[in-house]
């Protein structure tokens, strides 16, 4: 594979100062229509939101083969509404902050697009390119797979991988799991509503502050008790609101959770648990409660074929010493999971600690201080042009 790793470094650091967050990259979305201009593919444009799904047609598929074999490459391109504080030369301008490392994975996978159109006439199936807005939260795959991704190229793909690089592990090593590797998250959103009145009379009023700690203490020690210990869940209260001065009570409160399980009958079961538990202590004080549970993203599982693919294939192209196979799952999520319901695939992490930075040290994804290596940059497209040789032939082989 050849690879211009001074154009794509520019690139990276372009969009990497121009972040944007949500399903709307105007600019990102310029920028990857820019650096695919003259590859020769198919592109469609999102219409809920600014993704890009292009099409690579191989040049080496017999005439009338029915059924092209054909996979997909996914990046994510959105940022977070973070402030960045790492004093890079590039760092962003706007107070956004690719602080989770998308602006990598766009630019690996326009690497890999450059590298897999120069080597069209070789190809005996077809690329699924898919750059996707919104995978922060806000189901960017699921708008692109309403939108036809899957589809896209006329048939659904045989395989398909993404890459994501942490900042906070050894630079270049990939990290992988068999099976479940990622885990399901759901959204606890809890409004408490009493009767507002003086601090200094709260026999008046209906306090929904104590009633607000109780219910997060409640459902920490809930769930130890509830739920086994060998099959985790994490709840997470990030937002807790309530008041304007300290001698008034307020009328209502209210707090928002995020909750992690790995298995599909325990993300049910802690759905009926939380708002049993909220709204026990809302009665116990004589509160009103509004308790809604929003399902997010599910658990990402790699298929059992692929890992094994992938897993061969990492340790054929860099060594043994640059792969870390996971014991356990991650309970972060990520929306790659749907894609993976639809298309057997893999999923697999990429360290992007600097030279010198120890891992255990630095700041991880998501904190304004996260820093991304590029040197890895070159590494992450080579497996993907890579993966994408050996899939389509193995495929065409039958």
């Amino acid at each position: 594979m050849t690879v211009d790793i001074d154009q794509l470094v520019e690139f990276r650091h372009d969009i990497h100062q121009h972040p944007e967050v949500g399903l709307e990259l105007p600019r990102t979305q310029q920028k990857v229509l820019e650096a695919l201009d003259g590859l020769g593919m198919e592109i469609t444009l999102g219409r809920r939101s600014t993704s890009v799904m292009a099409v690579l047609r191989g040049g080496a598929v017999p005439a009338g083969t029915a059924a092209r074999p054909t996979v997909l490459l996914r990046a994510d391109m959105d940022a977070l509404p973070v402030i960045e504080d790492t004093g890079l030369p590039w760092a962003s301008q706007n107070g956004n902050m690719h602080a989770c490392g998308h602006d990598t994975h766009t630019s690996m996978l326009i690497a890999a697009a450059r590298s897999l159109a120069e080597d069209r006439a070789t190809l005996p199936g077809d690329v699924v390119f898919m750059f996707q807005p919104g995978e922060e939260g806000v189901n960017g795959a699921q708008v692109m797979i309403d939108e036809g991704i899957v589809e896209v190229a006329g048939r659904v793909p045989d395989a398909a991988m993404g890459i994501h690089v942490r900042a906070n592990a050894p630079g270049g090593v990939f990290s992988i799991r068999r099976g479940q590797m990622m885990a399901a998250g759901n959204s606890l959103l809890v409004t408490l509503r009493g009767r507002g009145g003086h601090g200094s009379a709260p026999h008046e009023a209906k306090d929904p502050i104590p009633a607000l700690l109780e219910s997060v203490l409640a459902l920490q020690v809930g769930i130890t008790r509830e739920f086994d210990v060998f099959d985790p869940v994490v709840l997470t209260v990030g937002s807790i609101h309530a008041g304007t001065r300290r001698n008034v009570i307020p009328a209502e409160g209210s707090f928002e959770a995020t909750i992690r399980t790995f298995d599909p009958a325990t993300r049910a079961q802690v759905t009926a648990f939380a708002p049993r538990v909220v709204q026990g202590v809302a009665d116990a004080y004589g509160l009103q409660a509004d308790i809604r549970i929003e399902e997010g993203y599910p658990a990402l599982i790699n298929d059992g074929t692929e890992v094994e693919i992938g897993i061969a294939l990492i340790e054929e192209l860099f060594g043994t010493g640059s792969l870390d196979l996971f014991k356990n799952p991650t309970a972060g999520t990520e929306d790659f999971s749907r894609i993976l319901q639809r298309i057997p695939g893999y999923f697999v992490f990429l360290g992007a600690c600097p030279p010198g930075g120890d891992p255990a040290a630095v700041a991880p994804n998501h904190s304004p201080l996260a820093v991304f290596d590029d040197d890895v940059l070159g590494r992450g497209a080579e497996l993907e042009v890579a993966w994408t040789h050996r899939r389509l032939r193995a495929l065409a082989a039958g």
